[in-house]
């Protein structure tokens, strides 16, 4: 085993990564992959603790939340234990947790594995972060300039550089867009149809991915949307009696993914050097819903998966999505 050296100062042209191995499973990437950090931007389904220092609607640090975490700790996951950005960072060998950007207690050495700039209750829609106070994407990438500054005066350009450029970026959003902004806010579900508000959010989340790239990202992730009619908050309130998944919600988030994919495909050719791929988990998520017992509980909360739904997933999709990034 090769493991990520992400705390070392070692020569840029060592590869940093070539096989990963985890007591639950063996990740296998190409041989040329490498990657020097994780950078997560998003909601409340990747969000390491940052609206903690925010005067907002959405924050869960606070019991339950937390129950499952070292300690029983709540710090502002929306779970019982660690959400994808901690266990993409830990399968990975980077870090065991991916600490929020705003967390007044992050160290400068913290910086150098990727940090968290996601922010519960943002969406590609800015109107969505507006409605929560939540940190809208564009602040996200504007938090990610600041991130670059404070790096390059601990490490120097030439290092700095390299972690950006060598990063994996991973983004999550749209959730928020589609059950709280689309269906439950007169403005916009008056003014766009379903596939005008999802061409918008595909626009918007594209235009998202090109600042992105124009500031140093090059392997980036998207995940793609759950079955968001599912959810036990959508099923109670749009299923019926007998709460059922909740049809028209997951058909706009199948036509947001797959037009989602569509603009991934395109912006792979119009971005040099750059390579996007959508982390698909639309049907691992309804089959888990459909099969509970299968997976054990599937929600901590109305609208939340349990950590053990985010390791199901990060274990079952790590592997082809580095294919995806590096082949």
């Amino acid at each position: 085993m090769v493991q990520i050296l992400v705390q070392s100062l070692i020569p840029l042209s060592v590869f940093l990564m070539m096989k990963i191995c985890t007591p639950q499973a063996e990740v296998v990437v190409p041989k040329n992959a490498t990657i020097s950090a994780i950078f997560m931007f998003g909601d409340s389904i990747v969000d390491t603790g940052n609206n903690n220092h925010l005067v907002t609607l959405v924050k869960s640090n606070f019991p339950p939340y937390g129950r499952d975490f070292m300690g029983g700790k709540p710090t502002g996951r929306f779970s019982n234990g660690k959400v994808p950005a901690d266990l993409f960072a830990e399968k990975l060998g980077i870090k065991e947790l991916l600490p929020a950007f705003l967390d007044p207690n992050l160290q400068l050495q913290d910086l150098i594995g990727g940090v968290n700039f996601a922010s519960a209750g943002a969406g590609f829609d800015p109107l969505t972060s507006e409605l929560v106070l939540a940190i809208p994407m564009s602040k996200q990438l504007q938090l990610f300039d600041e991130y670059k500054t404070k790096l390059k005066s601990f490490v120097g350009e030439e290092r700095a550089d390299y972690i950006v450029t060598n990063g994996l970026y991973i983004v999550s959003a749209g959730s928020d867009d589609i059950v709280n902004t689309y269906f439950h806010t007169p403005t916009r579900i008056f003014e766009y149809s379903v596939s005008s508000y999802t061409e918008f959010l595909v626009r918007s989340a594209s235009s998202f991915l090109q600042e992105l790239h124009a500031k140093g990202a090059r392997r980036i992730s998207v995940c793609s949307l759950t079955p968001l009619g599912c959810i036990p908050s959508q099923r109670t309130l749009a299923g019926g009696i007998k709460r059922r998944c909740a049809e028209g919600y997951n058909k706009m988030v199948q036509l947001f993914n797959s037009e989602l994919s569509s603009e991934l495909r395109r912006l792979n050719g119009a971005c040099p050097h750059a390579r996007m791929a959508l982390l698909d988990v639309y049907g691992l998520v309804f089959d888990m819903v459909k099969n509970p017992r299968k997976y054990g509980y599937v929600f901590w909360d109305s609208y939340h998966p349990a950590e053990n739904v985010y390791k199901i997933m990060v274990q079952k999709k790590l592997g082809k999505l580095l294919i995806d990034l590096y082949s």
